[in-house]
């Protein structure tokens, strides 16, 4: 029988290190897996709610990258709907990134549509990409994907969600409690400034809920920074981070390269 594809952030966070991410926004094409996977990232971020990729497109990244041995997850638009992160779990995603969490009750109901009967009400199917496209027993399809096959991910990023950070990372099968920066700062009045008080204070109240509960703290947004993610790994204990994405590296290393062109002499 198959067993279930390795998750690589619980195989990272059991041995308390970080699983690192790579976002993908604009690269379809499989290769940017193969890519991602030889420079040292241990999982994929596909994003589907800031981005133009197709589902069909989704799913032949989640299929490669599960045979490629990179964990990949997948942010769904907001509001989506049940139907739509069904289809996104059976296509292959270890799990689901769920943006803008506000509360208990939001946290509650991701969990729900992840999960199998009895933790939630994720409907059935059969040959499932995480076991390789075998038939399964049903009970040992709902325990593996319910234990490691449907991470969930509840993203905090506005003010009143970091005020109920303890409540959301109290729920029952939330797996990572993620920051979305960007959106955060901004809702903080702070945009794209990290370094203040504000986004640093609200970074430490997430850190303490996860800790807490024992969910695993995930930073999106800080890109190039050493010094805020060394802080944020080693005194705040993240151990998720979406490092880089494939259009930020597309557009600074274009940018690089031109302008180490060297000028027409006159």
């Amino acid at each position: 029988m198959m067993a279930l594809h390795t998750n690589n952030l619980f195989k990272a966070t059991a041995s308390n290190q970080l699983c690192k991410a790579f976002g993908i926004k604009v690269s379809p094409h499989t290769h940017i897996v193969q890519l991602a996977k030889i420079a040292g990232y241990e999982s994929l971020f596909i994003d589907l709610e800031h981005a133009w990729l197709s589902l069909d497109q989704t799913t032949a990244l989640c299929h490669v990258g599960l045979l490629a041995g990179i964990s990949p997850f997948v942010r769904v638009p907001h509001k989506c709907g049940n139907g739509f992160v069904q289809r996104v779990l059976d296509g292959g995603a270890m799990g689901v990134i769920f943006p803008h969490i506000h509360s208990a009750e939001d946290a509650k109901a991701a969990v729900s549509i992840c999960k199998y009967p009895p933790q939630g009400c994720r409907s059935m199917t059969g040959q499932l990409p995480q076991f390789g496209l075998q038939g399964i027993p049903v009970e040992e399809t709902i325990r593996q994907a319910n234990q490691s096959a449907s991470t969930v991910f509840a993203m905090i990023e506005s003010h009143d969600a970091v005020e109920r950070a303890d409540e959301i990372a109290a729920v029952e099968g939330v797996d990572v409690v993620l920051v979305g920066s960007l959106d955060l700062s901004i809702e903080l009045g702070v945009p794209g400034q990290f370094n203040s008080e504000q986004y640093r204070t609200a970074l430490e109240t997430v850190s303490k809920a996860c800790r807490t509960h024992g969910k695993i703290f995930g930073l999106a947004g800080i890109y190039d920074d050493p010094v805020i993610q060394d802080w944020a790994i080693n005194e705040l204990g993240v151990r998720f981070m979406l490092v880089q994405q494939d259009t930020s590296l597309i557009s600074g290393g274009g940018k690089k390269a031109a302008a180490a062109v060297p000028l027409v002499r006159s």
